[in-house]
């Protein structure tokens, strides 16, 4: 038995028009941008971060390099945190209005600026880097966002504030993780 092809509804195509008319025009350009990604010349995707950015050394935040934001770009936020931390997510790193054309975060951001940082799960503003109890391994997404206007947020920010904010604004994101243990 020869089974022939199936054709394609002739309202299919017009399906996906409408669902794609409904969807912003930023936000289509940033579905076909699909090349952002986010790396560290210090340690690969998954893989250990040294221990210099960590408690057991000299807990400066790590370089970090992106690539092909989606179009449209006029600024960008960080979260680095950590969801095997005993007490849940616990949050390292809040980074925002990283201007639209950087493409870079040089190793030893100081804390306060720039660019705005905000609070952390240590309770201080800036980064503190990966400082687990003993034992298993613990994973660090460091996340970051394109977002289609600065968010004006006090420094004192938290990640929580940060995500509310950046949803209304975010064009796209890429992520990476960076495993560590004591």
């Amino acid at each position: 038995m020869k089974l022939k092809p199936r054709r394609i509804p002739r309202i299919l195509p017009a399906l996906i028009a409408v669902g794609l008319a409904a969807i912003p025009a930023h936000r289509v350009l940033a579905i076909k941008a699909g090349g952002f990604s986010l790396t560290s010349p210090s340690f690969p995707s998954n893989g250990a971060i040294p221990p210099q950015y960590s408690c057991n050394g000299a807990n400066q935040s790590p370089p970090l390099v992106w690539r092909d934001p989606p179009t449209g770009a006029i600024a960008f936020a960080l979260i680095v945190r950590d969801p095997d931390a005993p007490s849940g997510d616990f949050i390292h790193w809040v980074v925002f209005d990283i201007p639209g054309g950087a493409r870079e975060l040089k190793a030893g951001v100081p804390r306060g600026g720039p660019p705005a940082q905000g609070t952390n799960s240590f309770g201080r503003v800036g980064y503190d880097g990966p400082c687990p109890p003993p034992g298993r391994v613990h994973h660090y997404h460091f996340q970051l966002m394109a977002l289609d206007a600065k968010l004006g947020l006090a420094s004192s920010a938290t990640a929580a504030e940060v995500e509310a904010q950046a949803a209304r604004h975010r064009l796209g994101s890429s992520e990476m993780v960076g495993e560590f243990s004591r």
